[in-house]
């Protein structure tokens, strides 16, 4: 039985997968590389090396690892100056009030995001309130198509991975979650591809999948 439900932050909860391109295209467009919407699109639920990598594909010359980390820094630098101006208006339609919902209909509720930014996002957006345990960038070595960082949501919620639900709206997250063991429901891109046992492109198609449990904790 279902008794917990993870969810991805970047594109899931917040929409803040333009402001994730934005901020690597002014990188790009500073180092005159070329960097695509297809190219953003694929940096969707990996980290922030990886998306790098992604970035300088097109580049006419090799980097070094330090200038590599440089480039990262100077990218999130970027970007949070971006969530700065973040507010719960800038959540997925729907975010709050199913989470709401499904508190109210038993579930327990964490976050399982890859990203480092996200307790300034949860903050800003006020989602924090909502969710019982929150695993993210900084307490994980892997980041997702790796199961790590939804097997650390599991594990701070104290409900084995079989019982939980994840919910992700890139491949990669996809992969992770069933990697986990867990129930997976693709949101937005990863539902048009059909990536996950339950493909859902609004949140609130989330309610007639999470019934009430019979008995809460």
């Amino acid at each position: 039985m279902i008794c917990a439900v993870l969810f991805d932050l970047d594109g899931v909860l917040v929409d803040t997968n333009a402001l994730h391109f934005l901020a690597w295209k002014e990188l790009a467009d500073h180092l005159g590389i070329p960097f695509t919407p297809e190219q953003g699109n694929r940096c969707r639920g990996i980290s922030r090396m990886a998306s790098l990598e992604i970035v300088l594909e097109q580049a006419d010359r090799t980097y070094t690892q330090a200038e590599k980390e440089q480039f990262a820094a100077e990218k999130n630098r970027r970007y949070q100056s971006m969530l700065e101006d973040l507010t719960p208006g800038h959540t997925t339609p729907g975010a709050g009030s199913v989470l709401q919902e499904l508190k109210r209909r038993g579930y327990r509720l964490a976050l399982a995001s890859g990203s480092k930014n996200a307790a300034l996002i949860l903050a800003r957006t006020g989602l924090d309130r909502w969710l019982d345990a929150v695993a993210d960038g900084t307490l994980i070595t892997r980041s997702k198509p790796d199961p790590e960082v939804f097997l650390t949501a599991a594990g701070l919620l104290g409900v084995p991975p079989q019982q939980c639900a994840g919910v992700d709206d890139a491949l990669a997250g996809i992969q992770a979650a069933k990697s986990a063991g867990m129930m997976t429901v693709a949101f937005g891109e990863a539902a048009l591809h059909r990536a996950g046992e339950h493909n859902i492109q609004t949140l609130e198609e989330l309610l007639p999948l999470f019934p009430f449990l019979e008995a809460t904790p």
